[in-house]
C-alpha cells in the first residue's frame, strides 16, 4: 500500500522587499491570496496532512491557513530550522513530506506528484525539483552525475564548472517521512548568516548514503515572488495558464490577452468572451453565453444563452437566468434576473428581482438605499418599466403591470396596472418663440458682464 503524503508549507517571513502591510503570501493573484494557490495545488494530491509554518503573531497567515494547522518558527533562523518547526505535527509520519513554500503559488500540482512518484520510485531520502534556467546566475546550481543528486551548490559559492550548470534549485523539496527529522538535524549553521538551509539536506543524505534525485520542472512555475514588479510578473503568467486551460475546454475569446480570470472562474463551453472583460472571484457561466466588450462580472451566475454587455458590470450576489439580455451601461447588484428578463440601456438594479420576460427600460433606477438601510424592488414577470423610471424601494411591480417612461413609483403597482408617477405636462401654443428670445437676450447680457 502506498503510503500517504504530507505538505509543509513555509510561510513564515516578512516580504519586506513588498513595502506593504499585508503579509506576502496573501498578496492576491487571480482574485486569490497567494497561499490559497498553494494549498489548492497541494490539495489536489489528496495529502493525509497539511501543517504551515508561519512567523510569530501572524494571525492573518494562520487564518489564511484554515483548516489546516499552523506552527511558529519563533526566529528567522532559515529555512531548515523552519521545516524543523513542523515535526511535532508530523510525529509518526513515515510516507512522503513535501514541503513547498507559500510564495510560489504557480508550482503546479503534476510537478509536485511526479516528484513525490519519482522519490518513492528511487528509494531517495532527498527529491528536488529543478528546472533549466535561462538565465542561472540567481539560483542555486543542481549538481547531478549519473542520475544522483550529488549537491546544491548556491551561486555565491559555485566554482567557475558549477557557474556553468544551468539546471537551478526551485526551493521544492520531498523528504523521506521516516529519516526527515535525521536529515533536518543533520543540517549545520556554518554559513555567513548563521541560518539552517532546507537545500542542505541533500549534502546530509549523501554523506549518510542515502540517495538524493531531481525532477525536471518548468521555469515558468518557479517564478520568485519578492517584489510588486514580481508579484505583476506572476499575475500575468496565471492569467496566461487559465485563459489556456479556458479555451482548451471550449471558450472563445477574440482578445485572450485582455481577458482576466479569477482562479475559481467556471465558463462552460461555447461561452463567448470578448476584449477587455473582467471576472472577478466567484463566477460561473453557462453555455451559449456571449460576454460582449468591456465588462467586469464578480459574484455572479450567468445562465445559458445569457447576453451581457458590452460595458456591463454585474456585481456580487447576482444571478442571471437563461436567454436574459443585460446591455450597455447596465449594472445589476445583488440582483435576480428572470428568464428571458430585458434590461438592454443605461439602468442600475440594486437588490432587485426581476421576473421572467419583464423589459426594463432605458435610464430605469432601482433606489434601493435611502441612506441608512437597503431595500428590495420586485418586478413580477411580463411587466414592462419604461424609460427613466425610478422604482423606490422596498417596491413591487406585478405581473403584466406597465410602469409609463418618467415615473417615479413609491406604492406598489397591482398585477396588470399602468401606473404612472410623473408630473402632468403643461403645453403653451405659441410661446416658443417668445422664450428664445428672452433666452437669447439674457445669455448676452451675462456675456457682456463677464467681459467688464
Amino acid at each position: 500500500m502506498t503510503s500517504p503524503i504530507a505538505v509543509v508549507v513555509l510561510a513564515a517571513g516578512a516580504g519586506t522587499r513588498m513595502k506593504s502591510a499585508i503579509p506576502k503570501v496573501l498578496h492576491p493573484l487571480a482574485g486569490w491570496p497567494m497561499l490559497r494557490h498553494v494549498l489548492d495545488n497541494v490539495g489536489r494530491l489528496k495529502p493525509a496532512q497539511i501543517v504551515g509554518v508561519i512567523s510569530p503573531g501572524a494571525r492573518a497567515v494562520a487564518a489564511a491557513f484554515a483548516p489546516y494547522p499552523t506552527v511558529v518558527q519563533r526566529r528567522p533562523l532559515g529555512t531548515g530550522d523552519a521545516a524543523k518547526a513542523a515535526l511535532g505535527v508530523l510525529m509518526g509520519h513515515r510516507g512522503p513530506v513535501l514541503v513547498v513554500f507559500g510564495d510560489a503559488p504557480l508550482v503546479t500540482a503534476d510537478s509536485m506528484r511526479r516528484l513525490v512518484a519519482a522519490c518513492r520510485r528511487d528509494r531517495a531520502a532527498v527529491g528536488v525539483l529543478g528546472f533549466k534556467a535561462h538565465d542561472p546566475s540567481p539560483y542555486g546550481r543542481l549538481i547531478v552525475h549519473e542520475g544522483v543528486l550529488e549537491k546544491i551548490v548556491e551561486s555565491r559559492d559555485a566554482n567557475v564548472v558549477e557557474k556553468a550548470v544551468d539546471y537551478c534549485n526551485s526551493g521544492v523539496m520531498c523528504l523521506d517521512g521516516g529519516l526527515i527529522a535525521q536529515l533536518l538535524a543533520g543540517i549545520g549553521n556554518n554559513n555567513v548568516k548563521r541560518e539552517y538551509y532546507l537545500v542542505d539536506a541533500v549534502a546530509v543524505a549523501r554523506a549518510a548514503g542515502r540517495k538524493a534525485i531531481a525532477v525536471d520542472g518548468e521555469e515558468a512555475e518557479f517564478q520568485g515572488i519578492n517584489t510588486r514588479a514580481e508579484l505583476a510578473a506572476a499575475e500575468r503568467a496565471l492569467q496566461e495558464r487559465l485563459r489556456a486551460a479556458a479555451m482548451a475546454s471550449g471558450v472563445t475569446m477574440t482578445d485572450p490577452d485582455t481577458v482576466w480570470l479569477a482562479a475559481d472562474t467556471r465558463l462552460a463551453a461555447d461561452v463567448t468572451i470578448g476584449p477587455c472583460v473582467r471576472f472577478g472571484p466567484g463566477v460561473s457561466v453557462a453555455s451559449n453565453v456571449e460576454i460582449k466588450a468591456f465588462c467586469d462580472i464578480e459574484g455572479a451566475r450567468i445562465g445559458r444563452g445569457a447576453l451581457i454587455g458590452p460595458f456591463a458590470r454585474i456585481r456580487p450576489g447576482s444571478e442571471v437566468a437563461e436567454d436574459v439580455h443585460i446591455g450597455n451601461f447596465v449594472e445589476l447588484k445583488a440582483t435576480k434576473m428572470g428568464k428571458g428578463a430585458k434590461a438592454n440601456h443605461l439602468a442600475y438594479l440594486g437588490d432587485s428581482d426581476i421576473g421572467a420576460r419583464s423589459n426594463i427600460g432605458a435610464g430605469t433606477i432601482a433606489v434601493n438605499y435611502d441612506g441608512y438601510g437597503k431595500y428590495r424592488t420586485v418586478v413580477g414577470a411580463e411587466a414592462f418599466v419604461g424609460s427613466n423610471s425610478s422604482l423606490v424601494a422596498p417596491v413591487r411591480i406585478g405581473k403584466g403591470a406597465n410602469v409609463t417612461a418618467g415615473s417615479v413609483v413609491t406604492e406598489d403597482v397591482p398585477a396588470g396596472a399602468v401606473a404612472f408617477g410623473r408630473a402632468r405636462q403643461v403645453t403653451k401654443k405659441g410661446r416658443a418663440a417668445p422664450l428664445r428670445a428672452k433666452l437669447k437676450v439674457r445669455a448676452a447680457a451675462a456675456k457682456r458682464a463677464k467681459k467688464k
